[in-house]
């Protein structure tokens, strides 16, 4: 029997609109497709067979050749029903995040990120590789409140003198190590912050933010409105680049913090939208 997490789950994923799914999701072939389902497990640890189809709009058969293949390049564990990641154990024991390349860009676009709190504010840091980059330099800042629903973050900022961490409650999400579901919506729905840094898998001038599932659609939606000023944290690699959910258009950022892998055309762009682009270099 399914459990009430993956029920609601897959009733999100049937009544999400198709614009909210990226544009070419439609068709996608079998490798096309089989990737977006393995960024999925990654953002989410684990996923039922019933979840996916639903969601990518396939067969349950297909899905679990799917899973079947992912199975065999080493990736992911078959369960009955679904699957998961590999990694999460080893992952988790560790304090690791699944998505650590680019680190070169992040720490710079980390660093330019902290330079830009002052003492005495309260942030919201979503959770992510890169906003682990701007916890690691916020750490001999003073009297700061941080709000933030990644474990890795809470546990590098906490124990600093003078700071105030608080995190919501909801499920642990294991590749992000980070806290998702209605309880951590529910939260940033009754706070409000100066700050907030938005990380993102994909930043698309035409689809706009978008992601590998839905689960964090809505947490994301509530830290945007929580915040008075939104500070988009990514590293050029994603820019132009369409995960598999979208969140919304760009018109909810403020500003864009990216490494200077950028081009000068989407540079021009992102200002002619009204949206601030800060180069760390």
């Amino acid at each position: 029997m399914a459990s009430k997490t993956e029920e609601s789950a897959t009733a999100s994923a049937a009544r999400r609109p198709v614009s909210e799914q990226a544009p070419t999701l439609t068709g996608l072939l079998a490798e096309p497709r089989r990737m977006k389902i393995l960024e999925w497990l990654q953002e989410e640890g684990s996923a039922r067979v019933r979840e996916l189809s639903t969601a990518f709009r396939v067969s349950e058969a297909t899905i679990r050749q799917d899973l079947e293949r992912l199975e065999q390049d080493g990736y992911v564990l078959r369960e009955h029903g679904g699957a998961y990641l590999k990694t999460v154990q080893q992952q988790v024991g560790a304090m690791s995040l699944q998505h650590v390349e680019n680190m070169d860009k992040k720490r710079k676009i980390g660093a330019a990120a902290a330079a830009l709190v002052r003492t005495g504010e309260t942030i919201i840091l979503d959770a992510g590789s890169t906003t682990t980059e701007i916890a690691h330099r916020l750490v001999t800042r003073e009297a700061l409140t941080v709000i933030t629903n990644a474990l890795n973050i809470a546990i590098i900022l906490g124990a600093i003198p003078g700071y105030a961490v608080h995190m919501p409650g909801g499920q642990f999400k294991a590749p992000t190590l980070s806290l998702s579901g209605d309880k951590s919506v529910e939260y940033f729905r009754n706070i409000f912050a100066s700050k907030v840094f938005l990380a993102t898998a994909g930043v698309s001038l035409d689809a706009g933010l978008t992601y590998p599932s839905f689960a964090d659609l809505q947490l994301k939606e509530a830290m945007i409105k929580a915040a008075a000023h939104v500070y988009l944290v990514a590293d050029s690699t994603k820019i132009n680049r369409t995960s598999f959910t979208r969140l919304s258009n760009l018109d909810v950022i403020h500003s864009f913090i990216t490494d200077d892998g950028i081009s000068d055309s989407d540079a021009k762009e992102f200002e002619r939208r009204g949206i601030e682009l800060i180069v760390a270099v």
